[in-house]
């Protein structure tokens, strides 16, 4: 009876998983049919920033208010409203996935990340538990999601270069180092502190904490480079106006 039930509950989780992968492959196929002129990319990326604001509402009502709190409670079962949030991430996440691998536009460790996603959502769907965790996570990963489309957007419009630019990509730096890196370190610790998670879920829960740090690794090349062209770019206008004031003296 209850390996029937069991398989009664995957078959649903399976067709839920399914409708929602049809729903995000559907809303792309609605932005390139309308916006077709901004290109696949702009469009998918559109997809993404929806996906990332609904989730990051989603999870957070969970965490605050549904409950249960994740670094108190991990481990516990699934919760409606967490099987919610993670059959709507898995859909996206797989619709994400098969894009990048047919266009070909991300790298290793992005691919290595949504592969982890999946692999792990599919894990917490099928034992029935840790459902907080992941959600909590999911909310980590994806609240600098916003962040990071609005920086591809300003890049592409031609606006990036500027107070603007500058501002977004320090509330992204300060943002991930603040949840990826400080609130998921204490999340990971809670997790492997407490007896109650399998676990595949602790190795998975270092796993994704591991790759975070590669994606800070990446960041913070990138950071550099940007302070040190800035500095560059100061340095070259400094100069310019010692220049032009000393010929101003002259005349």
């Amino acid at each position: 009876m209850e390996a029937s039930l069991r398989s009664e509950d995957m078959t649903s989780l399976l067709l839920q998983v399914a409708v929602c992968l049809v729903g995000w492959v559907s809303v792309y196929a609605l932005l390139c049919f309308l916006n077709g002129h901004r290109g696949y990319e702009w469009n998918c990326r559109l997809v993404t920033l929806f996906h990332g604001v609904l989730i990051v509402c989603v999870t957070a009502y969970i965490g605050y208010v549904d409950g249960p709190w994740p670094f108190t409670h991990p481990g516990t079962e699934n919760t409606p409203m967490q099987v919610l949030a993670l059959v709507l991430s898995l859909g996206y996440f797989t619709f994400d996935m098969g894009w990048c691998v047919y266009f070909r536009t991300e790298g290793p460790v992005m691919l290595a990340h949504h592969t982890l996603s999946i692999m792990g959502i599919i894990l917490v769907l099928w034992v029935g538990e840790s459902g907080i965790e992941a959600c909590a996570v999911i909310f980590g990963s994806e609240i600098t999601n916003p962040l990071l489309q609005t920086r591809w957007f300003l890049r592409r419009t031609g606006r990036y270069d500027g107070p603007v630019g500058d501002t977004v990509d320090l509330l992204f730096v300060a943002l991930f180092i603040f949840m990826r890196i400080g609130v998921g370190g204490h999340m990971l610790y809670c997790e492997l502190a407490s007896p109650r998670p399998l676990l595949v879920m602790k190795c998975g829960g270092v796993a994704m904490y591991l790759l975070s740090w590669v994606f800070l690794a990446n960041i913070m090349r990138f950071a550099y480079r940007k302070c040190g062209a800035k500095y560059r770019h100061w340095q070259l206008r400094h100069k310019g106006a010692e220049v032009n004031g000393h010929d101003g003296k002259v005349e």
